[in-house]
């Protein structure tokens, strides 16, 4: 059989080889072609090299990337890989070869589709090496596990003492979640189980997840890859059985303190054992366009990579330097020998084999399969430590913070015929220390609940609910206002009759947000968090996870309902924000949640103007439709289901998926944003499984 490519009515392609080889380089041929400005952007960021064409906007990310030495890991995964697997690296290496031939010539147009962007910057596409999707896994899901988290706790503990950890919990700004949910067959009109769900991301143009299709003599797949590495990871349907996967909120990645020294042969770090051992050190150039080079001082020592301070401190001269241990680092794996597994899985028993070889990152996974088996486990490499790894940063140079071993996956079953994973503190609390409140993981299992059996043509209804119930902590908090007069108290009023739901066309709920921000601006104002306003100098990088106002933003209910809060008045300060509210409202027009609350997707090289718009949204960060906005800073979400599916286990055909975009990566290409109206509405695209409609390439790849 010669390699072809088919493409869907929205331009999906469907590969068909004759082995998994063949295969997998069609499949990287497909992938330049159709992003190939996106995987250059991902090979760059990956080896901390961004800079050099993006500016200094990038310039923060390439020197963590070199510090905590993201390629050097990937090198020696793939070394370890092609030991111990010599199949799946061969299969990596065919997936590489497509990628270098698809992106011959990217950037001088030598197929239609060429990328623009290349010109724009005055970049040519360079060469992937055999290693390179191990690296832009781990670059993309390196900060997966929030670990600097640690950080903030580090911080707020100082200040506030013990108890400020429980209530500034919260799943973070800067982690990534997801909604899935599993409907056994006693549950679905035709006898045969569902899966659904959406992750959630930073919503990038192009997207993170390729929807497309892998099909050879062993195997038939479709479902949602990551551009840049081959197989399909995540999300995926054989025929057979199909899985899926949320994020754990697993912690695997320790902070350490360390002591430094120079000395005249380098650098020197203080070990639990009481000895100084020579660190490794080295410098590199990080090259910025338009700006002179930089050079880093990469340094690990026995615990990791060194990704903030050294020897000297912290640029603002605190004396600290930290390093983050992470398991790839450690194991020389990230997982990848569970990608051919998943191609070629039958049973729900085989895709639980294939992920006890997962690694990184840790995830929640549901299958289930014609034969009506089902599967809701954690896959992934935890390591098992003390306590306070788990929590803090640990100094290094103390025993008792060693790594003693790997905890085993643990597993669920179902309730009532129905699995519901959104990130919440259930199969995977064992091994995490924060999770995302309760709310999503409720309201999926009570609109399942609603009703006996469901179709996969229901699904878009709990994918796009927008219910917000932890509206009800600040609610609770205006009912017990007394003494309101005037506009506050018809807002209050308004606020307490509104159903509680975040739709994009809703006037209270717009005033809810507005009420909600401007209370979590008086809190961030507070003298008793005074101290949390400025960090120390960690890397920028790492300050997402270390801003104030988005922690309160995010923990606000938790902070509304605690006994007591550091001598904070409460009362008063819930009234001043409904009063300030009501007066910056008073003679306005109303406003719509939408009319703030926008998209804002990340581009590595935005748009020289805005040709779609910035579309309104529905939904909020604890609505099961999860599009993120960062209370008391801005309405605007950069973060949202970056797909949607429905895997359908009686009839594939009946599947269904959507992307935010669409599933070309080139500026105005037929199908690079056609999806999006449909992503807007809730709506999904049909799953093509005949091969007869659809349309055929006429440039596919030569057989090798």
């Amino acid at each position: 059989m010669t390699t072809e490519i088919y493409r869907d009515a929205w331009g999906v392609p469907h590969l068909r080889a004759c082995d998994p080889f063949a295969l997998a380089r069609a499949q990287g041929l497909v992938t330049a072609r159709d992003r190939a400005w996106q995987l250059e952007v991902e090979r760059h960021r990956a080896q901390g090299t961004s800079a050099s064409f993006l500016g200094p906007g990038a310039l923060a990310w390439d020197v963590f990337a070199r510090r905590a030495r993201l390629e050097d890991t990937a090198r020696r995964c793939h070394a370890a890989l092609a030991e111990r697997d010599p199949e799946t690296a061969a299969w990596v290496g065919a997936y590489v070869d497509g990628v270098n031939e698809g992106l011959t010539g990217a950037g001088e147009g030598s197929f239609p589709d060429a990328a623009p962007e290349f010109a724009r910057v005055g970049l040519a596409p360079g060469r992937w090496e055999p290693w390179t999707p191990l690296a832009v896994w781990l670059s993309t899901h390196i900060l997966f596990a929030g670990f600097p988290a640690k950080l903030w706790r580090e911080e707020a503990v100082r200040h506030l003492g013990p108890e400020a950890v429980g209530l500034f919990a919260t799943d973070g700004p800067g982690t990534a979640g997801s909604n899935g949910w599993l409907v056994a067959g006693e549950r679905t009109v035709t006898g045969h189980a569902l899966l659904a769900g959406d992750p959630h991301r930073f919503v990038e143009d192009p997207g993170v997840y390729q929807q497309i299709r892998l099909a050879c003599d062993e195997f038939d797949v479709v479902g949602l890859a990551v551009p840049g590495v081959p197989g399909i990871a995540h999300f995926g349907h054989t025929g057979t059985v199909a899985w899926a996967i949320t994020n754990a909120m697993a912690d695997y990645q320790d902070l350490y303190r360390e002591r430094l020294r120079r000395t005249g042969a380098g650098v020197e770090a203080l070990g639990p054992d009481g000895v100084w051992h020579r660190a490794a050190r080295h410098t590199e150039a990080v090259h910025v366009a338009g700006e002179d080079t930089v050079e880093v001082e990469v340094l690990e020592t026995d615990r990791g990579p060194v990704i903030a301070g050294g020897p000297e401190g912290l640029d603002d001269g605190t004396p600290l330097a930290v390093s983050l241990r992470y398991p790839p680092r450690v194991t020389g794996d990230l997982g990848f020998g569970a990608l051919l597994p998943l191609l070629r899985a039958r049973r729900v028993a085989d895709v639980d084999r294939a992920v006890d070889a997962w690694a990184e990152p840790v995830n929640v996974v549901q299958a289930a399969d014609t034969e009506g088996g089902v599967l809701h486990r954690v896959a992934g490499r935890v390591p098992v430590r003390a306590a306070a790894g788990r929590l803090r940063v640990v100094p290094a140079w103390e025993p008792g913070h060693e790594w003693t071993g790997w905890h085993t996956a643990p597993r669920a079953g179902l309730t009532d015929g129905v699995a519901v994973m959104a990130n919440q503190r259930g199969v995977a609390a064992p091994l995490g220390v924060e999770f995302a409140p309760p709310h999503r993981a409720d309201r999926i299992r009570a609109l399942l609940d609603e009703r006996r059996t469901w179709s996969a043509a229901d699904m878009p209804a709990i994918h796009t609910d927008t219910h917000l119930a932890s509206a009800a902590a600040l609610l609770d908090r205006l009912t017990a206002l007394d003494g309101l007069t005037g506009p506050a108290a018809a807002l209050r009023e308004r606020l307490l009759r509104w159903d509680r739901r975040m739709d994009a066309h809703s006037e209270d709920a717009a005033a809810y947000a507005q009420v909600r921000g401007a209370v979590v601006r008086h809190l961030a104002a507070h003298p008793a968090f005074a101290a949390l306003t400025t960090p120390p100098a960690y890397p920028e990088v790492l300050l997402p996870w270390l801003a104030l106002v988005p922690r309160i933003g995010y923990a606000l209910e938790h902070l509304l309902r605690a006994e007591e809060l550091y001598g904070v008045d409460r009362p008063a300060l819930v009234r001043a924000a409904l009063e300030e509210t009501a007066h910056a409202r008073a003679g306005r027009p109303p406003a719509r949640w939408g009319d703030t609350h926008r998209l804002a997707a990340w581009r590595a090289l935005p748009e020289p103007e805005d040709r779609t718009g910035a579309p309104a949204l529905s939904g909020d960060h604890d609505c099961v439709l999860c599009t993120s906005a960062v209370p008391g800073l801005t309405d605007l979400a950069a973060r949202g289901p970056a797909a949607r599916y429905v895997w359908d286990l009686a009839r594939r055909e009946d599947s269904r998926w959507v992307v935010p975009h669409g599933a070309h990566g080139t500026p105005g290409h037929p199908h690079h944003h056609d999806q999006l109206p449909l992503w807007l509405q809730g709506e999904l695209v049909p799953v093509v499984t005949d091969w007869a409609r659809l349309e055929k390439e006429s440039d596919a790849p030569a057989r090798r």
